[in-house]
């Protein structure tokens, strides 16, 4: 069933989040192997690790940018911050100067790191949330549904506590059929599409897009079939999400409060959703 909600404020309850203190680790390596002599690995695998200084066993968000596969950087939403929550902000190669399946291959090596990683900084492994807006987006979604990705590195995806693709195409991405020299604007489905991947037993997933008259061309149709098609091979925990009056690009800052109060109430309930 579709849901579409007017999105001005989520809740309150998200200005009123614990007061702490936070630290920031930069350019950490999230590579989990060794003697790495791509140059260009070794410069773009790195994350920042955003964390409260003061809490313990707190959620995680591992968090994707944007760019079209082909510009972007590590950054942490305003929105993300001081909310008693860590995030991941990370860096993946980029288009031309890597090709298809390298960005979703680090996407993956980046969650495993967080997986391996997170209770160094204090964080619960079991509360962890991947989420990122467009490229973003896909990225969480290619590792939500194609298990494979993960399991390399020894995680099953559907350990992550909740996935939240932000505006994040379903189709195979764009840039990735540019790269076969397709012809622009007309959708296929491949392996490297996430509607291809479609399969029961995740976790929630939680499809947000702007407004349909507003988004990107069919972003929002795309997460709909999407949606559709996890329900009719029997996925109960998908959520569909149109954020009326919001473009592209300003969609992603009411998702991510939209991902921050769920993230709330789990962590009050102290038990992910059912």
């Amino acid at each position: 069933m579709r849901k579409v909600i007017f999105l001005f404020f989520v809740s309150l309850s998200l200005a009123l989040s614990a007061q702490t203190g936070y630290k920031e680790a930069r350019d950490v390596s999230y590579l989990l192997t060794e003697h790495e002599t791509d140059a260009y690995r070794l410069e773009r695998c790195k994350l920042d690790v955003y964390y409260p200084e003061h809490l313990k066993s707190f959620p995680t968000v591992v968090w994707f940018h944007g760019g079209g596969l082909t510009g972007g950087s590590k950054s942490i939403p305003r929105e993300l911050k001081e909310q008693s929550i860590a995030v991941v902000a990370v860096n993946y190669r980029l288009s031309p100067r890597a090709t298809n399946p390298a960005y979703t291959e680090d996407a993956a090596e980046a969650v495993a790191w967080v997986f391996k990683h997170i209770s160094e900084y204090g964080g619960d492994p079991k509360q962890i949330y991947v989420s990122g807006h467009s490229a973003g987006g896909y990225l969480t979604l290619m590792l939500a549904l194609d298990k494979d990705y993960l399991q390399k590195w020894g995680v099953d995806a559907d350990n992550v506590a909740a996935w939240f693709p932000l505006s994040g195409q379903t189709m195979t991405h764009y840039t990735i059929r540019a790269e076969r020299h397709l012809k622009e604007g007309i959708p296929i489905i491949d392996r490297y599409a996430p509607i291809y991947n479609a399969r029961k037993g995740t976790p929630p997933i939680y499809l947000i897009t702007g407004d349909r008259h507003l988004e990107m061309a069919a972003r929002y149709e795309e997460n709909a079939h999407l949606d559709a098609v996890l329900r009719e091979v029997g996925n109960t925990r998908t959520h569909l999400y149109e954020l009326q009056g919001f473009d592209h690009g300003g969609m992603y800052a009411p998702g991510c409060l939209l991902m921050v109060n769920y993230i709330h109430q789990q962590t009050k309930r102290g038990t992910s959703e059912q």
